[in-house]
This record gives structure tokens, C-alpha cells and sequence, in this order.
């Protein structure tokens, strides 16, 4: 039995998941803060009061819902993908987003848009992760006494 809702066969593979896990331990390797990828099938209409749903509120939420603004250095970094409306948003917490901003994030999410219009949801979030992962090694070295503060595996909702 698969361990992914059904809908997420679409868009990746299990094998597909294991990947995107190794890419977020190698590039939480050398660093001290937290990636994370999430996947929903759409974003809740019902959050959005009769509104066009809004991929960034909803990111901020899901953000917070998995525990991203409690890591001990606010540097942790969430990439969302609502799959089937065709949405992403790269968030980042206080720590990281005040020393790469906004163009930082505006620039990942264009490298994954680049590869989902090919085609390619695994490449596009392996690339994601791993420009993320050398942005946060910059401005966040990897430390002895590190422990890994969220799960590496894609969450699913």
C-alpha cells in the first residue's frame, strides 16, 4: 500500500518522496537550520472567505501549523506546493528572510517554476532545496552540537 494520499501519485512517485527527503538531509548537512517541503491538493477555499485563494497566507499557515517558527534560531524555510491549483511559495522565518529577503525566495520559487513547466516536480523541488540549502549553509554553518529540529520528509495535507 502506498504511503502518500493517492492524488500525490500525479505528481510524484514514492520514489520520487525518498529523493526529496535525501536532497533535505544533504543540504540540512551543512547547516543548522530546517527545510521543509509540503504538499496539499489545493488551497482551502474555506480559509479564504469567498475569495481567490491566497498561496502565501496559506504557506504562513501551514508554516506555523508544522511547528517551522519554533526552531531555535527562527531559520527555517518552507517549501509549499498546492498541486493540483498550480500554486508554490517558498516562506522563510524571521532569522533567515531578514538576511536574504524576499528576491532570495522569488528566485527559488523561479527555478521550481521553471522545471514544474517541463514537467519535472522532482527536479524542480531537488533544485529548490538545494539552493536553499547553500543560502542557509552560508548565513547558518552547520554546528557540532546541532540536533535536526524538524522531520526531513515531505508532509502531505
Amino acid at each position: 500500500m502506498a504511503k502518500h494520499p493517492s492524488w500525490t501519485r500525479q505528481f510524484l512517485s514514492e520514489a520520487d518522496f525518498d529523493a526529496i527527503t535525501r536532497a533535505i538531509k544533504t543540504a540540512e548537512s551543512r547547516t543548522s537550520a530546517e527545510i521543509r517541503v509540503h504538499l496539499e491538493r489545493r488551497v482551502p477555499r474555506r480559509l479564504m472567505l469567498g475569495r481567490a485563494p491566497d498561496v502565501m497566507t496559506r504557506a504562513r499557515h501551514v508554516f506555523r501549523r508544522l511547528g517551522m517558527h519554533r526552531t531555535a534560531e527562527r531559520h527555517g524555510v518552507l517549501v509549499y506546493l498546492a498541486v493540483e491549483d498550480r500554486r508554490l511559495a517558498v516562506v522563510g522565518d524571521e532569522g533567515i528572510h531578514g538576511r536574504v529577503g524576499d528576491p532570495h525566495w522569488h528566485r527559488v520559487r523561479d527555478l521550481m517554476l521553471e522545471r514544474l513547466r517541463s514537467n519535472a516536480p522532482r527536479e524542480a523541488i531537488e533544485r529548490a532545496v538545494e539552493e536553499l540549502g547553500r543560502a542557509l549553509a552560508e548565513h547558518y554553518p552547520r554546528r557540532p552540537d546541532d540536533l535536526n529540529e524538524l522531520s526531513d520528509e515531505v508532509s502531505v495535507s
